[in-house]
This record gives structure tokens, sequence and C-alpha cells, in this order.
């Protein structure tokens, strides 16, 4: 899994693995089914303590994402919320439109254009 941070990035280490995970899952690179490697493996590839990893990975846990099994691993859910990953990019669509001067409004206009 390739994942990167933005270290300019003002949130928190934890949801940016948290956002990448998601976005790993919704772009296919994991199927449902599919087990993550270890937090300690992806702590040391992002150059982060394994606490934080694990921290985003509980949260995605919470989400429905991912399972934790004993002795297994994590692994990505048998029925990944899908509408989990298009909260993330709305989300972060919303934070790209106010760094450009956008009002949710003015997405909602857009989006609604588009339809």
């Amino acid at each position: 899994m390739l994942l990167t941070l933005d270290l300019n990035d003002a949130r928190p280490l934890h949801e940016q693995v948290a956002a990448a995970v998601r976005r790993a899952i919704g772009e296919g690179h994991y199927a449902p089914g599919d087990r993550l490697p270890p937090a300690r493996d992806l702590a040391t590839a992002l150059g982060i303590n394994p606490n934080t990893v694990l921290r985003a990975l509980r949260e995605l846990r919470d989400e429905g994402l991912l399972e934790f099994r004993r002795g297994r691993g994590v692994s990505v859910a048998t029925r990944a919320d899908a509408r989990a990953l298009l909260r993330e990019r709305t989300r972060e669509l919303l934070e790209e439109a106010r760094r450009h001067g956008y009002r949710r409004e003015d997405l909602i206009a857009i989006l609604e254009e588009l339809a």
C-alpha cells in the first residue's frame, strides 16, 4: 500500500492516515476481505508512531470499513461502506473549496448544475 502524508496538512496525522486508507479502499487497491499490512509496518513506512496508525485503524473499524481479527490482523470489511469514502472525499472537496473562497452553498449550486 502506498500511503503518503502531507506535512503541510493541518489535520492530525491519524486523520490523514485514516483518509489515505479510505482512499486506497475506495480506489480498489484493497477489496473486501483483503488484509492490510501490520500497523507497525505502516508506521515505519510513514515515519510515524505505531499508536498513531492504530488510532486511525480503530477509527476506520468504528466506521465499519475495517475488521480486526485476533491472530489474523486487520482486513477490509466484507461489507465496507462506500458511503464512508464518499463522505471523506466530500469533506476534502469542502476544504479545498474553502481555501479557494467558495462556500458550501456555492458547491451545492455547482453540483445541481452538473446533475
